[in-house]
């Protein structure tokens, strides 16, 4: 699991007008992020990449272009956004194959709540079933895991490795830090607040933010590691109006409009997820040009 820190950017999913994936495009973003934003690692298929909208082959074939491109030098994450334990093992099994360093994956989303026994056996099937190393995408509102129910998955079920913990809450953030550290790897997706979390001892991040602006990212990184707090506070707000401009229930077109601003395909958005409007998008534009990005 060592092999999964830093700057981890969940990449877009870029589809194109007539339903299909432009591949091409997801080869040439693999190359701006791991060439020239020198990221640390990639996520594919995960929220921003629109996974919940991608079907078992859909998420096969865009891991396998992705690795490709890769061609070894970052680890590359999975997501896996389904309603069962039998769904996630079945796209788990899916890229099994292929050299993945990992499964992102979240509690079920539909409206029922498994009690938390059942959220230890789902989490344990799927690791048994896949063979796969698996990081805990803890976003899902109505099963939210608690930072004393992701200790104890991280505790019984060795091939959990780690958390992404999103949902914009610092204290549970902070919470996992001091409870589970050093039982897994804790990946922040607190975008508005990389600085603080990198501070705080996260192991890095996976968050939108990274995707739209990833060397930025790599700078508030770089700059808390290297003890330099007045330039990580400095980033920290340019990396802020960004994800104030993006952060809207359209976050993945917003985040694809960044893209397009800054000179990068990331397609459009599967229906019915809307494109950004004239004012998002004009938005997108004031924060990157306030960040020296345009």
């Amino acid at each position: 699991m060592s092999e999964i820190f830093g700057i981890v950017p969940p990449m877009v999913t870029p589809f194109q007008p007539n339903g299909g994936i432009d591949l091409n495009a997801v080869e040439q973003d693999v190359e701006y992020l791991v060439g020239e934003a020198s990221v640390h690692g990639l996520a594919v298929c995960g929220s921003t990449g629109e996974g919940h909208a991608l079907t078992t082959e859909e998420t096969r074939t865009i891991t396998e272009t992705t690795m490709a491109a890769v061609s070894g030098r970052v680890p590359v994450i999975t997501g896996i956004i389904t309603d069962s334990t039998q769904g996630s093992v079945e796209r788990g099994k899916a890229v099994a194959d292929l050299g993945v360093a990992a499964l992102q994956v979240t509690p079920v989303h539909y409206l029922f709540r498994p009690t938390d026994d059942a959220m230890v056996e789902h989490f344990r099937t799927l690791t048994e079933e896949t063979g796969l190393p698996v990081m805990i995408y803890n976003v899902v509102p109505w099963t939210y895991l608690s930072p004393e129910l992701l200790d104890r998955i991280l505790t019984e079920v060795d091939g959990v490795i780690g958390v992404k913990q999103s949902a914009g809450d610092m204290k549970l953030l902070a919470d996992l830090l001091v409870s589970s550290e050093t039982k897994g790897r804790i990946m922040t997706a607190v975008d508005a607040l990389l600085y603080p979390s990198f501070a705080l001892g996260a192991h890095g991040a996976i968050a939108a933010v990274l995707t739209a602006a990833p060397k930025l990212c790599v700078d508030v990184w770089d700059a808390v590691r290297a003890g330099d707090h007045a330039k990580a506070k400095a980033v920290h707000e340019k990396l802020l109006g960004i994800w104030n401009a993006i952060n809207h229930d359209n976050l993945p077109a917003n985040v694809k409009c960044a893209m397009r601003l800054q000179g990068r395909d990331g397609g459009v958005p599967r229906p019915p997820m809307p494109a950004s409007s004239p004012e998002q998008e004009e938005s997108v534009r004031v924060a990157l040009a306030g960040a020296g990005l345009l």
